[in-house]
Protein backbone atom coordinates (compact mmCIF):
# COMPACT_ATOMS: atom_id res chain seq x y z
CA UNK A 1 0.00 0.00 0.00
CA UNK A 2 1.43 3.79 -0.85
CA UNK A 3 1.87 5.92 1.60
CA UNK A 4 0.55 9.76 0.90
CA UNK A 5 3.49 11.94 1.63
CA UNK A 6 2.18 15.49 2.60
CA UNK A 7 3.46 18.67 1.35
CA UNK A 8 7.26 19.87 3.17
CA UNK A 9 6.32 23.66 2.76
CA UNK A 10 2.91 25.32 3.46
CA UNK A 11 2.42 27.17 0.04
CA UNK A 12 2.45 23.72 -2.14
CA UNK A 13 -0.29 22.46 0.71
CA UNK A 14 -2.36 25.35 0.25
CA UNK A 15 -2.64 25.01 -3.45
CA UNK A 16 -2.92 21.42 -3.15
CA UNK A 17 -5.61 19.77 -5.75
CA UNK A 18 -6.95 16.55 -5.78
CA UNK A 19 -8.15 15.60 -9.78
CA UNK A 20 -12.00 15.11 -9.41
CA UNK A 21 -11.83 14.35 -13.50
CA UNK A 22 -14.08 15.90 -16.07
CA UNK A 23 -12.29 19.63 -15.28
CA UNK A 24 -12.23 19.63 -12.01
CA UNK A 25 -10.49 19.83 -9.02
CA UNK A 26 -10.95 19.96 -5.18
CA UNK A 27 -8.99 22.08 -2.62
CA UNK A 28 -9.18 23.15 0.62
CA UNK A 29 -8.29 26.63 2.41
CA UNK A 30 -5.42 26.81 4.54
CA UNK A 31 -5.39 28.64 7.82
CA UNK A 32 -1.40 29.85 6.99
CA UNK A 33 -3.01 32.08 4.07
CA UNK A 34 -5.84 33.23 6.08
CA UNK A 35 -6.67 37.03 5.37
CA UNK A 36 -8.84 39.20 7.64
CA UNK A 37 -11.90 38.14 5.74
CA UNK A 38 -11.24 34.83 3.35
CA UNK A 39 -7.87 33.51 2.21
CA UNK A 40 -5.69 35.30 0.93
CA UNK A 41 -6.18 36.53 -2.38
CA UNK A 42 -2.89 35.60 -3.79
CA UNK A 43 -3.18 32.02 -2.86
CA UNK A 44 -6.56 31.72 -4.65
CA UNK A 45 -5.32 33.08 -7.56
CA UNK A 46 -1.98 30.45 -7.40
CA UNK A 47 -4.46 27.61 -7.04
CA UNK A 48 -6.25 28.27 -10.15
CA UNK A 49 -2.82 28.48 -11.89
CA UNK A 50 -2.48 25.13 -11.02
CA UNK A 51 -5.61 23.69 -11.58
CA UNK A 52 -4.81 24.65 -15.49
CA UNK A 53 -1.16 22.96 -14.94
CA UNK A 54 -2.29 19.72 -14.10
CA UNK A 55 -5.09 19.74 -16.50
CA UNK A 56 -4.12 16.67 -19.19
CA UNK A 57 -4.90 19.04 -22.26
CA UNK A 58 -2.78 22.33 -20.71
CA UNK A 59 -0.47 23.90 -23.35
CA UNK A 60 2.36 25.15 -22.38
CA UNK A 61 3.28 27.70 -19.52
CA UNK A 62 1.26 30.79 -17.84
CA UNK A 63 0.99 34.15 -19.93
CA UNK A 64 -1.81 36.21 -18.30
CA UNK A 65 -4.48 35.25 -15.58
CA UNK A 66 -6.93 37.63 -14.99
CA UNK A 67 -8.85 36.58 -11.26
CA UNK A 68 -12.74 38.23 -10.51
CA UNK A 69 -12.94 38.16 -6.93
CA UNK A 70 -16.78 37.71 -7.20
CA UNK A 71 -17.52 36.94 -3.18
CA UNK A 72 -15.82 35.67 -0.15
CA UNK A 73 -14.56 32.27 0.16
CA UNK A 74 -15.21 30.53 3.42
CA UNK A 75 -12.75 28.13 5.32
CA UNK A 76 -12.67 24.70 3.89
CA UNK A 77 -13.44 23.25 0.88
CA UNK A 78 -13.64 24.14 -2.58
CA UNK A 79 -14.38 23.08 -6.02
CA UNK A 80 -12.40 24.67 -9.40
CA UNK A 81 -13.67 23.40 -12.99
CA UNK A 82 -10.69 24.29 -15.79
CA UNK A 83 -11.92 24.36 -19.27
CA UNK A 84 -10.07 24.79 -22.53
CA UNK A 85 -12.14 26.98 -24.91
CA UNK A 86 -10.03 27.25 -27.62
CA UNK A 87 -6.07 26.03 -28.20
CA UNK A 88 -4.33 27.48 -31.35
CA UNK A 89 -0.88 26.55 -32.66
CA UNK A 90 0.55 28.38 -29.45
CA UNK A 91 -2.06 29.93 -27.61
CA UNK A 92 -4.63 28.48 -24.94
CA UNK A 93 -7.27 29.72 -23.74
CA UNK A 94 -8.89 28.84 -20.36
CA UNK A 95 -12.49 29.20 -18.38
CA UNK A 96 -11.97 28.76 -14.88
CA UNK A 97 -14.23 28.73 -11.64
CA UNK A 98 -13.62 28.41 -8.18
CA UNK A 99 -17.05 26.64 -6.39
CA UNK A 100 -18.46 26.22 -2.87
CA UNK A 101 -21.61 24.36 -2.50
CA UNK A 102 -22.23 24.92 -5.67
CA UNK A 103 -22.10 28.42 -5.45
CA UNK A 104 -19.43 30.64 -7.48
CA UNK A 105 -17.24 32.74 -5.14
CA UNK A 106 -13.90 33.53 -8.47
CA UNK A 107 -14.30 33.37 -11.60
CA UNK A 108 -11.25 33.74 -14.36
CA UNK A 109 -9.97 33.32 -17.92
CA UNK A 110 -6.24 32.34 -18.08
CA UNK A 111 -4.01 32.34 -21.64
CA UNK A 112 -1.07 29.57 -21.33
CA UNK A 113 0.80 28.76 -24.58
CA UNK A 114 4.40 28.25 -25.57
CA UNK A 115 7.24 30.87 -26.61
CA UNK A 116 10.24 31.10 -29.03
CA UNK A 117 12.96 33.15 -29.06
CA UNK A 118 12.36 36.43 -30.93
CA UNK A 119 13.48 39.97 -30.53
CA UNK A 120 13.17 41.64 -27.07
CA UNK A 121 13.44 44.92 -25.13
CA UNK A 122 12.37 46.63 -21.89
CA UNK A 123 11.05 49.82 -21.34
CA UNK A 124 10.54 50.17 -18.18
CA UNK A 125 13.77 49.39 -15.42
CA UNK A 126 14.79 47.55 -12.25
CA UNK A 127 14.96 50.27 -9.10
CA UNK A 128 18.09 50.98 -7.93
CA UNK A 129 18.29 49.73 -4.62
CA UNK A 130 20.22 47.87 -1.59
CA UNK A 131 21.02 44.28 -1.51
CA UNK A 132 18.34 42.49 0.41
CA UNK A 133 20.37 41.54 2.73
CA UNK A 134 21.30 44.72 3.64
CA UNK A 135 17.37 46.20 4.48
CA UNK A 136 15.43 44.97 7.90
CA UNK A 137 12.91 42.40 7.26
CA UNK A 138 9.61 43.66 8.53
CA UNK A 139 6.57 42.06 9.93
CA UNK A 140 2.97 42.93 8.84
CA UNK A 141 0.32 42.71 12.08
CA UNK A 142 -0.58 39.37 13.45
CA UNK A 143 -4.04 39.59 12.45
CA UNK A 144 -2.82 39.50 8.77
CA UNK A 145 -2.19 35.48 8.63
CA UNK A 146 -0.74 35.04 5.11
CA UNK A 147 1.89 37.56 5.54
CA UNK A 148 4.06 35.26 7.76
CA UNK A 149 4.42 33.01 4.74
CA UNK A 150 6.88 36.08 3.46
CA UNK A 151 10.04 37.47 4.07
CA UNK A 152 9.50 41.36 3.36
CA UNK A 153 12.04 44.05 3.44
CA UNK A 154 10.60 47.44 2.64
CA UNK A 155 13.11 49.56 0.67
CA UNK A 156 10.15 52.37 0.76
CA UNK A 157 6.72 52.34 1.44
CA UNK A 158 6.39 50.63 4.38
CA UNK A 159 3.41 49.37 6.53
CA UNK A 160 2.01 51.80 8.20
CA UNK A 161 2.29 51.74 11.96
CA UNK A 162 -0.60 53.02 14.44
CA UNK A 163 1.02 56.49 14.80
CA UNK A 164 0.98 57.08 10.54
CA UNK A 165 0.11 60.06 9.18
CA UNK A 166 -1.19 60.40 5.07
CA UNK A 167 1.52 59.39 2.37
CA UNK A 168 2.09 61.77 -0.75
CA UNK A 169 2.66 58.93 -3.11
CA UNK A 170 1.26 54.92 -2.31
CA UNK A 171 4.60 53.76 -4.05
CA UNK A 172 5.78 50.52 -1.90
CA UNK A 173 9.06 48.68 -3.18
CA UNK A 174 10.05 45.82 -1.49
CA UNK A 175 12.64 42.64 -1.89
CA UNK A 176 10.23 39.33 -1.45
CA UNK A 177 10.37 35.69 -1.12
CA UNK A 178 8.81 32.62 0.51
CA UNK A 179 9.15 31.88 3.97
CA UNK A 180 11.08 29.11 4.40
CA UNK A 181 12.50 29.51 1.24
CA UNK A 182 11.45 28.00 -1.72
CA UNK A 183 12.27 27.57 -5.35
CA UNK A 184 10.46 29.88 -7.43
CA UNK A 185 7.74 28.75 -9.80
CA UNK A 186 4.58 29.87 -11.68
CA UNK A 187 1.79 29.65 -9.41
CA UNK A 188 4.57 31.21 -6.45
CA UNK A 189 4.86 34.35 -9.05
CA UNK A 190 1.15 34.50 -9.39
CA UNK A 191 0.32 34.69 -5.32
CA UNK A 192 3.44 36.79 -4.62
CA UNK A 193 2.03 39.78 -7.61
CA UNK A 194 -0.60 39.94 -4.94
CA UNK A 195 1.54 40.29 -1.74
CA UNK A 196 1.63 44.32 -2.05
CA UNK A 197 -0.99 45.72 1.17
CA UNK A 198 -3.70 48.04 -0.62
CA UNK A 199 -2.18 51.29 -1.38
CA UNK A 200 -4.82 53.59 0.32
CA UNK A 201 -3.23 52.03 3.42
CA UNK A 202 -0.03 54.07 2.82
CA UNK A 203 -2.03 57.18 0.98
CA UNK A 204 -3.99 57.14 4.13
CA UNK A 205 -1.52 56.34 6.99
CA UNK A 206 -3.65 53.79 8.45
CA UNK A 207 -5.90 50.29 8.07
CA UNK A 208 -9.00 51.08 5.81
CA UNK A 209 -11.89 48.38 4.69
CA UNK A 210 -10.58 47.32 1.04
CA UNK A 211 -10.33 44.08 -1.51
CA UNK A 212 -9.01 43.52 -4.60
CA UNK A 213 -12.22 42.94 -6.85
CA UNK A 214 -10.38 42.05 -10.19
CA UNK A 215 -6.38 40.95 -10.12
CA UNK A 216 -4.49 40.66 -13.68
CA UNK A 217 -1.26 39.06 -13.82
CA UNK A 218 1.47 39.18 -16.89
CA UNK A 219 4.34 36.35 -17.02
CA UNK A 220 7.33 37.76 -18.80
CA UNK A 221 9.38 34.94 -17.34
CA UNK A 222 9.87 31.24 -18.56
CA UNK A 223 9.87 28.80 -16.93
CA UNK A 224 13.64 28.38 -17.59
CA UNK A 225 14.28 31.99 -16.04
CA UNK A 226 12.41 31.33 -13.18
CA UNK A 227 14.09 27.79 -12.51
CA UNK A 228 17.23 30.54 -12.81
CA UNK A 229 15.66 32.28 -9.94
CA UNK A 230 15.88 29.56 -7.77
CA UNK A 231 14.74 30.58 -4.17
CA UNK A 232 16.70 34.05 -4.08
CA UNK A 233 14.72 37.45 -3.27
CA UNK A 234 12.34 39.04 -5.53
CA UNK A 235 12.01 42.95 -5.92
CA UNK A 236 8.84 44.03 -6.33
CA UNK A 237 7.29 47.36 -6.58
CA UNK A 238 3.46 48.74 -6.63
CA UNK A 239 1.93 52.02 -6.99
CA UNK A 240 -1.50 53.04 -6.89
CA UNK A 241 -2.88 55.69 -10.36
CA UNK A 242 -6.29 56.84 -8.59
CA UNK A 243 -8.53 56.79 -6.17
CA UNK A 244 -12.01 58.00 -5.49
CA UNK A 245 -15.83 56.72 -5.56
CA UNK A 246 -15.04 54.05 -3.18
CA UNK A 247 -11.96 51.79 -5.70
CA UNK A 248 -8.83 52.47 -6.71
CA UNK A 249 -6.34 50.49 -9.08
CA UNK A 250 -3.01 49.63 -8.23
CA UNK A 251 -0.31 48.19 -10.85
CA UNK A 252 3.05 46.22 -9.81
CA UNK A 253 6.38 44.69 -11.19
CA UNK A 254 8.56 42.20 -10.21
CA UNK A 255 11.63 41.34 -10.77
CA UNK A 256 14.24 38.79 -10.46
CA UNK A 257 17.93 38.07 -10.65
CA UNK A 258 20.20 40.64 -12.97
CA UNK A 259 16.75 43.02 -13.13
CA UNK A 260 14.67 40.15 -15.34
CA UNK A 261 11.22 41.37 -15.28
CA UNK A 262 9.45 38.31 -14.45
CA UNK A 263 5.68 39.70 -13.84
CA UNK A 264 3.49 42.55 -13.70
CA UNK A 265 0.14 42.43 -12.61
CA UNK A 266 -3.07 45.95 -12.39
CA UNK A 267 -5.33 45.48 -10.17
CA UNK A 268 -8.88 47.36 -9.05
CA UNK A 269 -9.69 47.55 -5.49
CA UNK A 270 -12.73 48.22 -3.63
CA UNK A 271 -12.58 50.39 -0.17
CA UNK A 272 -14.69 51.80 2.50
CA UNK A 273 -12.73 55.14 3.92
Amino acid sequence: MSETVAPSHPFDAAVGLTPAGDGRFAGHTSADYANMVGPFGGITAAALVRAVQLHPDRLGDPLSLTVNFAGPVAEGQFDISARPVRTNRSTQHWALELTQDGVVATTATAVFGTRRDTWSSDEITIPAVPAADSVAPESFPDFIAWARNYEMRFVEGGIPKLESVEHPTSTSTLWVRDTPARPLDFPALTAMSDVFFPRVFLRRGKFVPAGTVTLTVYFHADAAALAEQADTAVLGSARAQRFGKGYFDQSAELWGRDGVLLATAHQLVYSKD
